[in-house]
Order: structure tokens, then sequence, then C-alpha cells
């Protein structure tokens, strides 16, 4: 098989093809990885957990006391997928009960400084988002209950139009 000019040859590669880069096609492109660990990694659990993680090991009941509104399965999930992906490491101790061990890998180490510094611009700008939200809201507020009133307006006249006809 040969690869055209331009063309990865890994599948599920999300990278253009051509010399211009295209966000779109995370979305266009069946399989894409780069979509699949941005689902993954973006999800509200594994941030905690990453985050939780940050600096030290944890027991899986401690990470679920930590993060309100977790259930057992989704945060059973969550490091599932956490460790595939490399992020996390388990260790297994044989006791009884079992100790499990979770602690983030050299690669979540990584993405932890990214989710710091997307955390770092999100306290910087929270009041800026704040504004724009009321702004938002009392905007979309005004025209609903404008469509509202026009839309009692045209059933005002629809109603008048049907008592002179009927």
């Amino acid at each position: 098989m040969t690869v055209e000019d331009g063309t990865s040859p890994t599948p599920g590669y999300c990278a253009d093809t051509g010399t211009d880069y295209d966000v779109s096609q995370w979305d266009t492109r069946e399989g894409c990885e780069v979509r699949q660990i941005l689902d993954r990694v973006a999800d509200k659990w594994s941030l905690l957990v990453i985050a939780l993680l940050e600096r030290r090991t944890l027991r899986f009941t401690e990470l679920r006391r930590a993060i309100d509104g977790v259930s057992q399965r989704m945060l059973a999930r969550t490091l599932r997928h956490l460790e595939r992906d490399g992020l996390v490491s388990r260790t297994v101790y044989a006791t009884v009960p079992p100790r499990v061990d979770y602690r983030l890998t050299d690669l979540g180490c990584t993405l932890h400084e990214t989710i710091k510094s997307l955390v770092t611009w999100t306290e910087a700008h929270q009041s800026e988002i704040a504004t724009a939200r009321a702004t938002y809201d009392r905007r979309t507020a005004a025209e609903q209950a404008e469509a509202e009133r026009a839309a009692a307006e045209r059933d005002a006249v629809a109603r008048r139009v049907l008592t002179e006809l009927g």
C-alpha cells in the first residue's frame, strides 16, 4: 500500500493532510484519537482525579471521598480509562482487604501542568466570564419576552379574525 504525499500512514491521525490546520476535522474524522483523548482528559471526573493525584498517591476510597458527587462506578471507570491512557498508575498490594493505590505517571504530571494553566486562565478571567454570562442572560430573556409578546399579539389577531368570521 502506498501513502499519498501529505497523508499520514497512521489510522486515526487527526492532523491535516495539507499545510493548513483545521480543527473541525476533530469532529468529522471517524476514530480520531485526538478527539477521543480530549474527550477523556477534559471530562470533569478525569480533571478532578488528575488534580487530586498531583501531590500524592491516593487510595480509591480517598479519591471517592474527595470528589463530591462521583459514584463508585464512575470513579472506577474514570480510573481505568486514565490508567489505559498511561496517565495514572495503579498498584495493588496483596493484603486483606486488598489495597490499591493510584498515582499520576510522568505523562499524567505533564497533563496536570496543562490543566493548571487552564485553571489559572479561568481564575484570571472569571469576572469577565460572569459579566458576559449576565449580559447574555439579560439579552436572551429580553428576546424571549419579545417573542412571547409577539406570539400573544398574533394569537389575539387570529382570535379577532375568527370571531369576526364566525
